[in-house]
């Protein structure tokens, strides 16, 4: 018995080393919709880091929002030599020659955090309907009542309209009856949070400032929005959500002025595309994805093999989280903070 036992571990080491030789010369290609926002910065390191485990090479490309330019970076990627890619979407039916080009050449496509509509593709990301009901709880939780402005993402990602149908969930019983008024709703362009300022400054100027929520849906919208009702005065006493646990937005919520931001670890999702991009350029099949489901929820439909990772509301009440997690250090979280704040005591 002990002899099998040592000649299975001498097996497993074998293949273990094997595995890492062929990881070893492979190239995972990374496509960015942009790189302006602090989180996808996370993400990177994250990806870099299980490349690095196994000596894979990293390349990227950012789009700096450009669709255009998001077509011909994954072209370019391609031509590098990059036997897998994990894209960004900035708007996934205008890189759809691109992904059609690679899923000809036998390069697998991971589409992060962004669908990407077609069954060649794998999809990784947070369960962005949660998101989207988390964000509402939370604002509904403080104000169950009044008007609601919703600052929706960018039209072109789907994950906005994932986002809005999990805060619809919440709040359509008090729609329905009337305790709930929607007075303004509006996608964000590129998910620009100079345009969720522009937008939430009209909606405010067109029901007179008279504003009682605003469910906004990510961070950097929500920063928009903040800083549109703080020119008004009202900053702190009208809820605002938003998502990523970026840095600035937790910090707001330990000043008061946002009420959550839904955290998503980035470095797990990060790390998780690295390693599903890897087992689909050795030649694992999608199906065969640790985790894997099968997810038909996007606008055409179109059955795609799918891991969702779930996300954690931040508020607070327990901002520590994210302190204890070494996502935010205290002090960056608590600079300023109210006296009520448990983490910053």
């Amino acid at each position: 018995m002990n002899r099998v036992l040592k000649l299975m571990a001498g097996v497993a080491v074998v293949v273990t080393m094997h595995t890492a030789a062929m990881a070893a010369d492979l190239v995972v290609g990374v496509s960015w919709s942009n790189f302006q926002e602090e989180r996808w910065k996370t993400d990177e390191a994250a990806i870099k880091k299980a490349l690095d485990a196994v000596g894979a090479k990293y390349l990227s490309a950012d789009a700096q929002s450009s669709p255009a330019k998001q077509l011909t970076d994954i072209e370019s990627l391609i031509s590098q030599g990059a036997n897998a890619l994990i894209v960004l979407a900035q708007d996934s039916d205008a890189i759809g020659p691109a992904i059609e080009k690679a899923a000809a050449e036998g390069i697998p496509v991971v589409g992060y955090d962004r669908l990407i509509e077609n069954p060649a593709a794998f999809y990784i990301t947070f369960d962005n309907k949660e998101v989207g009901r988390l964000q509402a709880a939370e604002v509904f939780k403080a104000k169950p009542e009044g008007n609601y402005v919703f600052i929706k993402g960018s039209s072109s990602d789907p994950n906005a309209d994932f986002l809005f149908s999990g805060q619809m969930e919440v709040v359509k019983a008090a729609i329905d009856a009337g305790k709930i008024k929607n007075v303004g709703e509006a996608y964000t362009d590129g998910w620009k949070p100079e345009v969720a300022q522009k937008n939430m400054e009209q909606f405010l100027t067109a029901n007179n400032n008279k504003v009682d929520a605003v469910v906004a849906s990510n961070d950097g919208t929500a920063g928009g929005a903040i800083a549109a009702l703080e020119a008004q005065g009202l900053a702190g006493s009208v809820p605002v959500s938003g998502q990523d646990a970026d840095k600035a937005a937790l910090n707001r919520i330990a000043l008061g002025t946002q009420t959550v931001s839904v955290w998503k670890d980035s470095r797990e999702l990060g790390k998780r595309a690295a390693e599903i991009a890897l087992d689909l350029a050795g030649g694992k099949k999608l199906t065969e994805v640790a985790g894997v489901t099968t997810f038909k929820g996007g606008p055409k439909g179109v059955e795609m093999q799918s891991v969702f990772l779930a996300p954690v509301a931040i508020t607070k009440d327990n901002l520590n989280v994210v302190i204890d997690a070494g996502w935010i250090t205290k002090a960056e979280a608590c600079q300023g903070a109210k006296a009520d704040v448990a983490a910053c005591k």
